[in-house]
């Protein structure tokens, strides 16, 4: 009989699959869809439609440790890692960009902050993941050896 995952892993699951699904949304509206996403970069025509696909495959690429998370977080706990690293560096990095940018280009700002703000829920969940995990491996070592 196969194990099955303790609850602790299948919430870390759900959390991780919330950021994927977000980024992966993300990635196909610009995919399908770059003229409307676009302006929101200052950018219009046959180079921002480029532009805009070009970060979409990104996103795509982007997910790789997130999949790999998702598919067992105990197992692959360093793709949890990596997954919660790329999301940290770019939540700062993006705010790093947002302070940068003078205040006369209100659109790209705003496209920023709304970047800004959908990094730090994914990081506050995949937080949440890897503190789930990490009390796993935790308790999953202390079964193992009920000594120590």
């Amino acid at each position: 009989m196969k194990p099955t995952l303790p609850l602790r892993l299948w919430i870390a699951r759900l959390l991780i699959a919330v950021v994927t699904v977000w980024n992966l949304q993300a990635a196909v509206a610009f995919w399908l869809k770059p003229d409307a996403y676009a302006p929101a970069f200052a950018l219009a025509g046959e180079p921002g439609a480029v532009a805009v696909r070009g970060t979409a495959l990104l996103f795509i690429m982007w997910n790789i440790p997130y999949l790999v998370a998702l598919w067992h977080p105990l197992v692959h706990r360093l793709s949890l890692w990596e997954a919660q690293t790329m999301q940290v560096i770019g939540l700062v990095g993006e705010s790093a960009i947002f302070v940068m940018l003078p205040a006369e280009y209100a659109i790209l700002r705003a496209s920023i902050l709304r970047y800004i703000a959908f990094d730090a829920v994914g990081a506050l969940l995949l937080v949440v993941a890897v503190i789930l995990v990490g009390v796993e491996v935790h308790r999953t070592r202390r079964n193992r050896n009920p000594g120590e």
